[in-house]
């Protein structure tokens, strides 16, 4: 199963989509960096890894025609092992030393170090963190606060001076713009 939307995939594809690309980025960029991090990259390396699969990809995404049946978060792992692999031709053999690893990050047919829970997780809060400005301030702490933390949605209402209902309308919205966002994503 991969959790990938489809929608965003075709938006990529459309000239000028800096909206779906920087959506792309803020979803996808801790991914790849945790990857060649993971696979014990230095840190202004594994940078440098994430900036060569982005070009790459911006280059490739308006011809790249995505199945369902398959996962594009194995095919970018490939992509991210095919670039790694190309800096390592580049690079003099007494620099690549450490590197071994991400082949086996980068294996198509699992997951790795990034479960899927995990990568779920990642989603939902990135999400959150891009919605909060959307949503007036009481708005959001009433969510947070009910939704999130668990509180008591009266004790919540009292503390925020709102109605109950509110506070239930709070996480209700929050939600349905949230399932918007992901929409996709999480299937």
């Amino acid at each position: 199963m991969d959790s990938t939307s489809s929608s965003l995939l075709k938006r990529l594809r459309q000239p000028h989509a800096e909206e779906a690309w920087g959506r792309f980025v803020r979803l996808y960029t801790p991914l790849l960096f945790h990857w060649a991090r993971n696979a014990g990259l230095r840190r202004q390396d594994a940078a440098d890894l994430v900036q060569d699969v982005l070009t790459l990809l911006v280059r490739k995404m308006p011809q790249f025609h995505y199945d369902r049946r398959k996962s594009f978060r194995a095919w970018l792992r490939t992509v991210a092992l095919n670039k790694w692999r190309e800096q390592r031709r580049r690079r003099p053999p007494a620099a690549a030393d450490g590197d071994e690893t991400l082949g086996e990050v980068a294996a198509p047919d699992e997951m790795g170090a990034f479960e899927e829970t995990e990568y779920r997780n990642h989603l939902v809060r990135r999400a959150l963190h891009a919605l909060r400005g959307e949503f007036p301030e009481r708005t959001w702490e009433a969510f947070r606060r009910y939704a999130v933390d668990g509180e008591d949605a009266a004790a919540v209402a009292a503390s925020l001076g709102l109605h109950v209902g509110s506070v239930y309308a709070a996480k209700s919205r929050v939600l349905a713009r949230l399932r918007g966002e992901l929409e996709g994503l999480l299937d």
